[in-house]
């Protein structure tokens, strides 16, 4: 089972958790076929958490994207460091930003069973 391509993964994903009530935004577009996805979580009242793609989840055979905990931080600008550091390095990445006061609202543990 092929893995989605990077573009329909997003608008997926944004879609899931809109209806949640969560916003969520694609903050930097990357390649719609195989760009590398990071996840920006916003507390809104203080942590930044940034999920990346786990080392399994680069291989485009793993149907199933897997994610790791990269960076947590208080202070936004940390982590779009970071991120300006990995778009540096791979121009093809994704950023989406989800704001979730509750820090859990992300739907990524959901990630494994829905694929």
């Amino acid at each position: 089972m092929a893995r989605l391509q990077a573009g329909l993964w997003v608008s997926a994903y944004i879609r899931r958790v809109g209806q949640t009530g969560t916003f969520a935004a694609v903050v930097r577009r990357g390649d719609d076929t195989a760009g590398a996805i990071f996840l920006k979580i916003n507390t809104l009242g203080g942590d930044v958490l940034l999920f990346a793609p786990a080392m399994p989840s680069l291989d485009d055979t793993e149907p199933v994207r897997q994610w790791e905990l990269r960076q947590r931080a208080g202070d936004e600008a940390e982590i779009d460091r970071v991120l300006r550091r990995e778009a540096e390095r791979d121009p093809d990445l994704w950023v989406i930003e989800v704001e979730d006061r509750a820090g859990n609202d992300h739907l990524l543990e959901d990630e494994r069973a829905s694929g």
